[in-house]
């Protein structure tokens, strides 16, 4: 495993669309477990491939509860909203209210190849909605509605 660069806003891959993951292979398996350790070693919460230079549909997250990894994510289902903070490993120091969907269901495979299915609420749902949003191109600040001051 290795450390990988995270991008910073302003780099141009962050509003790139991702292109989807065609086989699971080697390099495939490498990136999850890089892009896992970056993401604990950056003490986050989430990372998306384009956040390390690839412009893959992968990302993972560990909200506390264990690592999940997803390839080709999707968000089949949505239910109420709720507005919260969020920052961003790719915009450090920044923090602000953003609207997401308060439950989510996702699709995604997982590193066996298999699909598999999530069923999320609260900071789960806001951190796989956030991570697919990096997979369009879209990143939090796009979606704030307000910035705020957060003490570190």
């Amino acid at each position: 495993m290795a450390l990988r660069n995270i991008r910073k806003l302003g780099d141009d891959i962050l509003r790139k669309k991702c292109r989807p993951v065609e086989t699971i292979d080697e390099k495939i398996l490498t990136l999850l477990d890089d892009m896992a350790e970056t993401m604990h070693e950056a003490n986050g919460v989430g990372l998306a491939a384009p956040q390390v230079g690839i412009l893959k549909r992968i990302a993972v997250i560990d909200i506390g509860e264990g690592l999940i990894e997803l390839i080709n994510p999707e968000i089949v289902d949505v239910e109420g909203n709720i507005k919260d903070t969020e920052g961003c490993l790719s915009v450090p120091g920044k923090y602000g209210y953003v609207v997401r969907p308060s439950k989510v269901t996702v699709t995604a495979l997982n590193r066996d190849g298999e699909k598999v299915t999530y069923n999320a609420e609260g900071m789960l749902a806001k951190a796989f909605c956030h991570e697919i949003d990096h997979l369009d191109g879209i990143v939090f600040v796009d979606k704030v509605t307000e910035f705020v001051e957060v003490e570190q």
